[in-house]
């Protein structure tokens, strides 16, 4: 087992050797954990190529973690499977799948095993922030309620979040790292008699007939609800660019699972694409996981995602591009460097801005697409059915537990439970919760220069409000609204330090000027565990925005068992004391472009699993082809193993670029499933061939 691909240290996350047993790849033995994702411990041992496609014989790689895609299937015990859903066994024979295995000879069909069937009075489908909490609603209300999930752990999204979680403390458990949210989710579901939970279990279809296929631990099953919930959440977009199909061009939610849930550190250097909170905080993750960012590059004129997200990568030393995208990907299989340009005010790029920076990893986080296909099975079905969290509308997963209890209400009223009325006060916190970013504020700083004072770095008017929730002598106050306020200080400061620690964005340091006006001390939030720090060494401080201030001594260090941040306490002088707001890690070395660029080799494709060039996709629009079905049936894309999950969206793209209006564009079929289900699964067998 390689270290350096197992994270063995993380400021926020335990590490569990976990039982290690023996499995073999393409014949040679490697070592892995029980019950870890077959891609997580493949690329644990230094395998991130599982198979080569069968149209142009390129490696393939991890994509999306989360059983979308298909690009990591290998064979394992025989079967074509999807590694990033497989469950590592002992003895696990897996091989690459360059070419899928023959079909045995049979002379007579397997006999049709029994289908069990289940009744419930509600479905929920996912796990993640808003189905645990519609289903705690259910739940407490005494519904009959089925909550599945295809993760062996419940929790969804949540699982990944290692930051703090904004909002309020009250409502959105503000200040609470996701995971630890996640984990008091599911106790409650779990201790609540009335939900059944089914985790590795895949809703399939919702039929006609009113029922709904589960593909549960490897068994096929029929569920007959009264009403669904669709809370099965999103999948990641990507883009057209040449080199979109190499090995390390990663979603993000990829990433984020790799490095937080499995604690396997896939990549030395990345570069980001997308400046929403999930590519912000994917590359503070990175950095957490002692990975170098080379950069981040965002289309728009600036960040979509929170200023204190931003803020943090840029005071740890990572460059952000705005107005600027991503040209290529380099490399012959493998991401070796990743190459952008500045774009103009249409988001073309413009000639002559190109930049190309080394990196093993693109991480691509440019949004999601709602699930949403249960959604209209099941009004085609004519069950009463419901959506929440990004299954309905992307958004935060603050926003998706509170839109989750709202939807466990109003499944409960349609089941005729004597549920209370939607509180009015519900509907305006949902709706705050999904507020955009407001305008960013000059920043004000406390006067004088007398005993310990708070100095808040937060600029931008965001749901959030721990700060002044904790504060014991109420000195911190939301200005205007209560939630999207900007927090001011005004008061009595006693050096708690509550706001310091509780600062999902880490924008509030304390200055204390009680033993020495001339060098106070100033305490900074601080959560990279491998980075070593002992009094008496130097730091390089920066402002809000990452510009230097010196170096500065550190004087004491205390870490909160419980918060999980550290916190920094350095002797600064009085003259900048109040302007710094962490230390740079990263150098500057670590960030420059490449002396000369490189250029893209290859095609960018409009259907990864096929191989579909967007150039064949772009020459049938210009001859007026606006049916995706019909650029499907000329150049397979949507044909391959992902059902047209990942090529839609590259598709579109190609369409926008075009100048199509996409109203004009006719939706490809999807197919009847999900995910792909071997044919002796749905005659009653179970995942390994065995029958009842």
């Amino acid at each position: 087992m390689s270290e350096y691909q197992r994270i063995l240290e993380h400021p926020v996350l335990p590490v569990d050797p976990g039982e290690t047993i023996t499995y073999y790849w393409n014949g040679k033995p490697l070592e892995g954990k029980k019950g870890e994702a077959l891609s997580s411990a493949l690329i644990a041992a230094g395998v991130d190529a599982f198979g080569r496609n069968a149209h142009d014989h390129s490696p393939q790689g991890i994509f999306c973690a989360n059983g979308q895609c298909s690009k990591c299937l290998v064979i394992a015990d025989g079967r074509p499977v999807k590694s990033c859903m497989t469950p590592l066994r002992a003895g696990m024979k897996v091989s690459a799948a360059d070419d899928l295995p023959e079909l045995p000879e049979t002379t007579q069909a397997p006999a049709m095993g029994a289908v069990p069937e289940f009744a419930f009075d509600a479905l929920v489908i996912g796990a993640g922030p808003a189905g645990l909490s519609a289903a705690v609603e259910l739940g407490r209300l005494g519904i009959a309620t089925l909550l599945v999930d295809d993760k062996h752990e419940p929790g969804g999204k949540l699982v990944l979040q290692t930051h703090k979680f904004f909002g309020s403390v009250e409502d959105s458990q503000a200040g609470t790292r996701g995971i630890r949210i996640g984990r008091k989710l599911a106790e409650a579901v779990a201790a609540d008699p009335h939900v059944t939970v089914w985790s590795d279990s895949t809703a399939l279809y919702v039929y006609a007939d009113r029922q709904v296929g589960i593909l549960r631990e490897g068994r096929y099953v029929l569920v007959r609800p009264r009403v669904i919930l669709n809370a099965a959440g999103a999948r990641e977009k990507s883009l057209v660019f040449p080199g979109n199909h190499l090995i390390g061009v990663y979603g993000a939610g990829a990433f984020q699972t790799l490095v937080n849930r499995d604690l396997v550190r896939p990549s030395s250097r990345l570069f980001i694409v997308g400046g929403g909170n999930v590519g912000l905080i994917a590359g503070y993750h990175a950095i957490q996981a002692g990975i170098t960012v080379a950069g981040l590059a965002e289309a728009l004129p600036q960040c979509g995602g929170y200023k204190v997200h931003a803020d943090k990568l840029a005071r740890l030393g990572v460059p952000i591009h705005t107005a600027h995208t991503v040209r290529s990907a380099n490399g012959r299989e493998r991401v070796e460097s990743v190459t952008i340009a500045r774009v103009d005010e249409r988001f073309r790029p413009v000639p002559g801005t190109e930049k190309t920076y080394a990196c093993d990893t693109l991480l691509v986080a440019v949004g999601l697409d709602p699930i949403s296909e249960f959604t209209a099975q099941a009004q085609a079905a004519g069950i009463p059915v419901y959506a929440a969290g990004d299954a309905a509308e992307i958004a935060e997963a603050s926003s998706a537990m509170f839109n989750g209890r709202i939807a466990g209400l109003a499944v409960a009223r349609e089941l005729g439970a004597k549920a209370e009325e939607v509180p009015a006060s519900w509907q305006a916190k949902a709706e705050l919760l999904k507020s955009h970013p407001g305008q960013v504020e000059p920043q004000v700083f406390p006067e004088g220069e007398e005993g310990v004072m708070p100095v808040i770095h937060c600029l931008q008017e965001i749901p959030c409000n721990p700060c002044a929730t904790v504060c014991p002598t109420e000195s911190i106050r939301m200005a205007g609204d209560p939630l999207l306020g900007l927090p001011r200080y005004d008061g009595r400061c006693i050096g708690c330090a509550k706001c310091v620690l509780i600062c999902p964005g880490l924008a509030i340091t304390l200055v204390d000027y009680r033993r020495d006006k001339a060098n106070p001390i100033v305490t900074v939030p601080f959560e990279m565990s491998h980075v070593p720090l002992a009094v008496g060494d130097r730091v390089r401080g920066v402002d809000i925005d990452g510009n230097p201030l010196g170096e500065f001594e550190v004087a004491a260090l205390q870490q909160n068992r419980d918060n999980l941040t550290r916190l920094v306490r350095l002797r600064v002088p009085a003259a900048v004391a109040k302007r710094v707001v962490a230390f740079r890690l990263q150098d500057e070395a670590d960030t420059r472009p490449l002396p000369a660029n490189v250029e893209a080799a290859g095609e960018a494709k409009a259907c990864l699993c096929e191989r579909v060039s967007a150039d064949e996709v772009r020459r049938l629009i210009r001859a007026g082809v606006t049916d995706m079905n019909q650029i499907k049936a000329v150049t397979r894309a949507g044909m391959g193993a992902c059902g047209g999950k990942s090529c839609e969206t590259l598709i579109r793209s190609v369409f926008r670029q075009e100048g199509v209006d996409p109203g004009r564009i006719t939706p490809g079929t999807r197919r009847p499933l999900f995910v792909e289900v071997p044919l002796g699964v749905l005659a009653g067998e179970d995942g390994q061939g065995r029958g009842e």
